[in-house]
């Protein structure tokens, strides 16, 4: 047996409204933070090599990594930066 229809009183104001719309200089350095993580997809673009040759630098732990929901890999920018800079 389904229950009686329920009715839902609308906001006085929309969703939009109820957020403040800022104009942002993304030239400004404090507009967009500082990245700390690389995905797997930008180290295969910055060191160009294949997706499985990232996941095995990965499992021989040469930079500090951890995964994410989903089972997605984040590396530490700082630890990959100096991994890389010992290798140039």
């Amino acid at each position: 047996m389904r229950g009686s229809p329920v009715t839902i009183p609308m906001e006085e104001k929309s969703m939009m409204e109820a957020y403040e719309v800022r104009e942002i200089d993304l030239n400004s350095p404090d507009a967009v933070p500082e990245k700390r993580c690389y995905t797997v997809e930008e180290l295969q673009i910055i060191l160009e090599v294949s997706r499985p040759t990232v996941y095995n630098l990965i499992r021989q732990k040469q930079f500090r990594a951890f995964q994410v929901a989903g089972g997605k890999w984040r590396v530490s920018k700082r630890s990959f930066d100096e991994w890389l800079d010992a290798r140039c």
